[in-house]
């Protein structure tokens, strides 16, 4: 996967080397510089130095210059036009882009970032969450759509509808919106929230 995979570059170590603890602090670097994380973030919400920290944001960066070029894409045109926008092209307006306070100016550079990603990952999951609804109405199930959590949809499911209810949901959140790339759904069932376990 993507953590692995950026754990055996940045640590210059096999990828069939990378460990659960290398995978973790890589994807909090795939995660934080995408959202515009500073060295001393990083550092703080992995564990090694501020130094480390900000190796691993150059080497990074330098392995995957087309991530440089989107976030000073993102950041100019959020200057330009003073908003960036999700997938759905719902806008936040970020006036801080043009302060003469650099720390302010540094803040609306970070929420710039986070906004097309985070928000396009809010408008999928609320056009998933729509069509879940919409498909148990349809098919007269009694399961419901209790909680949404992050990019996770939590349902009360019978047992008895439990294989037709997981298909119909795993259906509707990987076809809730035609990227370039297939969203995958992972499932998992339990009679509580701590014992939920994968469901194929």
């Amino acid at each position: 996967d993507i953590h692995t995979r950026t754990a055996a570059e940045i640590f210059n170590v096999p990828i069939d080397r990378v460990d659960e603890e290398l995978r973790r602090q890589a994807k909090a670097v795939n995660f934080g510089i995408i959202y515009g994380i500073s060295d001393f973030g990083l550092a703080r919400n992995t564990g090694v130095s501020r130094q480390e920290a900000a190796r691993y944001i150059k080497e990074y960066l330098d392995a995957y210059p087309g991530v440089r070029q989107y976030m000073q894409d993102i950041v100019d045109y959020g200057i330009e036009t003073g908003y960036v926008e999700t997938i759905l092209s719902r806008r936040r307006y970020l006036p801080d882009l043009r302060a003469k306070n650099k720390m302010v100016q540094s803040f609306a550079r970070r929420m710039a970032l986070n906004t097309p990603i985070q928000g396009s990952s809010a408008d999928i999951i609320k056009l998933a969450m729509l069509k879940v609804v919409a498909a148990l109405k349809e098919r007269r199930l009694r399961s419901r759509l209790l909680l949404q959590v992050h990019d996770d949809l939590v349902l009360e499911v019978r047992k008895d509808e439990l294989e037709e209810t997981a298909a119909l949901v795993k259906d509707c959140m990987e076809s809730a919106y035609q990227l370039k790339v297939p969203l995958l759904v992972a499932m998992k069932a339990g009679s509580n929230w701590y014992d939920m376990q994968n469901w194929e």
